[in-house]
């Protein structure tokens, strides 16, 4: 974050004056959400401080929705603790309403309403103060002001959906896969738009399906599986409890390879050159790197094909697919 970014935000994390931390924006304890026989949500925890951004990662029909339906007050749970803001949804949503804005992954337009229209109706019905010319220029709608609704591109009925979010600033602000359908031009610009929100010192919650996007915004990332979450903490955090790896690929014929701390996967290639492809999943990747390479220098040998890196987010997402990593 920039240092604007990190004194609003550290700002927003204390309670005014008392230099004790300020109650999180939302708290989460045990949810659970029912439909029927089918228990959409497992009894998650979630708490997402003052002042930061905080991704909801999942695969397709993991809670992500119906997790944000409930923090929005659209949605009943069927057990837990949930206050957003200081405030039960379920109970207080229009006091709720005031402070917080949101974008749905589909808007509820009226398609024969211009694009200046939405923004005057919408500030007539929302407390916040804020100028319709405000927001076209900033999501880039000027040029389609005097369009009707329905016939905007999906990317564009994406940036009204969250002009009207934001509208006001409001303390919370919870998007549902915001830059979905977006160019990649447009979706940088809705970050920048993003990351504006957090140097005012405001909330994000959002859901996403991109990994760039929750890598490039978010302080604190959880990630959703069938229901439950699987990890969840700041990237740094995440990457760190997991395993790195490096590979390469060496020649027949050298005997014992040099041990290591992790597991070690071996594939022979198959070719005139051969040679066996080595892949090293690792804790440690420093020292076992390190002994790999000593042990190859000592033998004279080249390793062709060498890569090392720590664990990605890519691989714990998919990990988390294929039931590889353990949700709590």
């Amino acid at each position: 974050m920039t240092q604007t970014t990190t004194q609003a935000a550290g700002s927003a994390a204390t309670g005014r004056g008392s230099g004790q931390p300020a109650a999180p924006a939302v708290e989460v304890r045990d949810l659970h959400v029912h439909y029927g026989d089918f228990e959409a949500v497992r009894g998650i925890d979630l708490e997402v401080r003052r002042g930061e951004i905080f991704a909801l990662l999942g695969t397709n029909g993991a809670g992500k929705t119906t997790t944000l339906e409930v923090l929005e007050g659209f949605g009943q749970r069927s057990g837990g603790y949930v206050r957003v803001l200081g405030l039960d949804p379920a109970t207080q949503r229009s006091a709720l309403r005031e402070r917080m804005g949101v974008q749905l992954q589909e808007g509820g337009f009226v398609d024969e309403l211009t694009v200046v229209e939405t923004l005057r109706l919408w500030q007539r019905m929302v407390d916040r103060t804020d100028r319709p010319e405000r927001l076209l220029e900033r999501f880039e709608l000027t040029a389609r002001r005097d369009v009707a609704v329905g016939k905007l591109s999906g990317g564009e009925k994406r940036r009204l959906d969250l002009a009207m979010a934001v509208w006001g600033s409001p303390e919370l602000v919870i998007l549902d896969e915001p830059t979905t359908g977006l160019d990649p031009e447009s979706r940088r610009r809705t970050w920048d738009a993003i990351q504006e929100l957090q140097e005012a010192g405001r909330t994000v919650v959002l859901t996403t399906h991109y990994l760039e996007e929750a890598e490039a915004l978010a302080d604190r990332v959880a990630l959703m599986h069938a229901g439950r979450v699987a990890v969840q903490g700041t990237l740094g955090e995440i990457l760190a409890s997991r395993p790195a790896g490096f590979s390469a690929t060496v020649p027949d014929g050298l005997g014992e390879l040099p041990a290591v701390s992790g597991t070690v996967e071996r594939e022979p290639i198959a070719g005139t050159d051969g040679g066996t492809r080595i892949r090293v999943r690792t804790t440690q990747l420093q020292r076992d790197l390190t002994g790999f390479l000593v042990w190859a220098a000592d033998r004279g040998v080249q390793l062709t094909d060498l890569r090392a890196a720590p664990a990605s987010l890519a691989e714990i997402y998919h990990g988390v697919r294929a039931g590889e990593t353990e949700v709590e």
